[in-house]
């Protein structure tokens, strides 16, 4: 079984370091690399092709909704799930419009991405 392999996106060390303690224990996901913004998120789905996009919404610079925009509009891209901390209409709205795959809150991060990458 091929691993799905994933980038995950974020400004705060300590949630990559986090995630991908969480993330490493599950025999089928990957995770070959982290981003601290969104344009470096850019530039890594580039190199990587991932297969996953883990991707926050706040960060400085260009935000995640934004690169969710720019790499969804080429084709072939990875697929991409927003994982923040926002958890309004607003925010799943401007994620569903910019091509997200899915949204899930970083509370809720151990309960249902395992099942939603799946």
């Amino acid at each position: 079984m091929n691993k799905i392999r994933v980038l995950l996106v974020d400004d705060s060390e300590q949630f990559l370091q986090s995630a991908t303690t969480f993330l490493s224990q599950c025999p089928s996901v990957e995770v070959i690399g982290t981003a601290t913004s969104g344009k470096d998120a850019i530039k890594k789905v580039q190199e990587l092709s991932p297969d996953l996009v883990l991707m926050d919404i706040a960060m400085p610079g260009m935000n995640g909704i934004e690169a969710t925009q720019r790499i969804k509009a080429k084709p072939g891209g990875p697929k991409i799930i927003i994982l923040t901390i926002h958890d309004d209409a607003e925010y799943r709205s401007a994620a569903k419009d910019a091509g997200a795959d899915g949204f899930v809150r970083k509370p809720d991060l151990r309960t249902h991405l395992l099942t939603m990458i799946h």
